[in-house]
């Protein structure tokens, strides 16, 4: 994913020694992988909950999540263990069907611009204050408008560059907003890399992202701790290259709010995201006009 020009600081990580990990995952998730495996395989949601006797003879309780991945999602190369990990993110954030049925996002990127996220037609606009700039982007066919002190560009090569900015800005932005919903994307592998703990001092399962012929910056990678009990994402690192040893920076995913069953973090450091709003519908004249947004 493209990144903001930002000289990030961070502290070492030992990642060699979290890579090389070789824990055991527990009888619960081998369960669920086995019983997720078989769902992928088929290609078919399932909604309901069964039980299996441990080697102890006691029932485990096996959820099977419907959480389908996104045709190109790099299945064959993902560790199971890691794939059923993310159903449970997705579980626990909501769930599969209450991300569907979101229909409008909106929210402010480190202070420097707010974006208005038409999710269920593919538009975004993007306000950005220290330029006096409204980009208002349609990108299923890259069609939209850019206006610069409430003065509508016409030059057909300016309206290009600024609305491929603003689709770069989108990638970049939503990815810090809703990457959790994302694991399974087109173009995504998923490795499993161990147990580790956060720099809050909890326990967590580190899920690494890596990237396939998709995004702006295909050669990116991230880490993600997954919390042991909530199964939330508590924590994230950016590698600018996949090959780094070392990440460029390593940020809380913190502060979770209930969006109407949806759960959103916006606490990321000294880099938040902040006025989080789930709209059911975007304001009227959102993409046509670059007046205030009226929320």
């Amino acid at each position: 994913m493209w990144k903001p020009s930002i000289n990030h600081s961070f502290e070492p990580m030992h990642q060699n020694e979290l890579r090389n990990s070789e824990k055991k995952p527990s009888r619960w998730l081998f369960h669920a992988t086995i019983i997720g495996l078989a769902m992928m395989a088929s290609c078919k949601p399932a909604d309901k909950t069964g039980f299996a006797d441990d080697a102890g003879g006691e029932p485990t309780e096996i959820v099977v999540y419907n959480n389908p991945p996104s045709e190109g999602f790099d299945i064959e190369g993902s560790t199971p263990h890691a794939i059923v990990m993310a159903d449970q993110i997705m579980n626990a954030m909501g769930g599969r069907e209450k991300w569907d049925q979101t229909n409008v996002i909106f929210w402010n990127f480190l202070g420097v611009r707010t974006l208005l996220w038409d999710k269920a037609n593919n538009k975004v606009r993007i306000d950005i204050p220290s330029s006096k700039m409204v980009i208002a982007l349609d990108m299923n066919d890259m069609t939209g408008n850019v206006w610069k002190d409430q003065v509508k560009y016409t030059q057909e090569d300016s309206v290009s560059k600024y609305l491929e900015q603003g689709r770069k800005m989108w990638i970049n932005d939503s990815y810090w907003l809703v990457m959790p919903f994302k694991l399974k994307d087109s173009g995504v592998t998923l490795t499993y890399v161990g147990e580790d703990t956060t720099r809050q001092g909890n326990r967590a399962d580190v899920l690494r992202l890596t990237f396939k012929n998709v995004g702006v910056t295909p050669d990116n990678a991230y880490d993600v701790w997954v919390d042991f009990d909530t199964r939330l994402i508590e924590q994230w690192a950016y590698y600018k290259e996949a090959t780094q040893e070392e990440p460029n920076f390593v940020l809380p995913w913190t502060d979770y709010q209930d969006y109407n069953g949806l759960l959103l973090s916006g606490e990321r450091g000294d880099r938040d995201l902040t006025n989080i709003k789930v709209l059911k519908s975007v304001p009227k004249g959102a993409f046509e006009s670059p007046e205030p947004l009226s929320l």
